[in-house]
């Protein structure tokens, strides 16, 4: 193993916080044992490096065969406090290659549909969520935050590698898949818990103007949770939490 950080390592890896160094050498981080377990576990991700605690390692052994020395970095708190973007660091860092696009299977399956979705914590949230309830593909508008965004990644605790994540021009997208229904979430929208709904796209909106008036025009359908206190709204993240539970409680 690398025994110590050099300073060109700590500056590239604080650069991974801006989308453009992402973008452009097709990498990310993610930090914690949790995340970082998950996505190497999966496969679905090469792995660049790996920084970690000397504890770390010795635990991990197992998952770590097939890596060179050179790609497994000993640190020291010192050096994790300095690549770390969390207020109060895990004990390992690493830097993945982002995986290429999958095929997007619409039909016989609910996926998601994100309208401007801006809160990393949100987006993250609704990737864990879209796996803990079997959702397979999250198709983003180019507005939406980046997926690889390292609060989402965080967020996600590991469903990044499970879920099918694209971004794409959302109009045009529906233009290409007349044949599956969209249903787009509308305070004037019908009672989700009135609907039978096991095929099609649900459209979540932006946190606070919701779903573009455009996208409401080209959707099938609009579909609203009923309130009944007095909140003006709900969050992304839960308010998508609900429709997938009432849509895959088999009800």
């Amino acid at each position: 193993m690398q025994p110590m950080l050099s300073k060109a390592i700590v500056k590239y890896i604080q650069s991974l916080a801006h989308k453009k160094v992402r973008d452009e050498d097709g990498v990310f981080m993610a930090e914690g044992t949790k995340v970082v377990e998950e996505l190497l576990i999966s496969g679905k991700f090469n792995c660049n490096m790996i920084c970690a605690l000397p504890g770390w390692f010795s635990m991990h052994q197992n998952i770590l065969i097939n890596f060179s020395k050179e790609d497994l970095l000993e640190i020291t708190e010192f050096e994790l406090q300095k690549i770390s973007l969390l207020q109060t660091p895990s004990n390992v860092v690493a830097v993945f290659y982002k995986k290429d696009d999958e095929d997007v299977i619409l039909k016989d399956n609910i996926s998601l549909m994100l309208d401007g979705l801006q809160d990393p914590g949100n987006m993250g949230t609704i990737i864990r969520t879209a796996d803990w309830f079997g959702i397979k593909n999250i198709i983003c508008s180019k507005e939406c935050v980046d997926c690889y965004n390292p609060k989402v990644v965080q967020a996600t605790m590991g469903s990044l590698a499970r879920v099918n994540i694209i971004y794409a021009d959302i109009e045009n997208f529906i233009a290409e898949n007349k044949d599956v229904n969209i249903y787009a979430t509308s305070l004037s929208g019908k009672n989700i818990f009135s609907e039978k709904i096991k095929e099609g796209i649900i459209l979540i909106g932006n946190e606070g103007k919701g779903v573009s008036e455009n996208l409401l025009s080209l959707a099938d359908f609009q579909i609203s949770i009923p309130k009944i206190g007095e909140a003006e709204s709900l969050n992304a993240g839960v308010a998508t939490g609900i429709i997938l539970a009432q849509l895959t409680s088999g009800n």
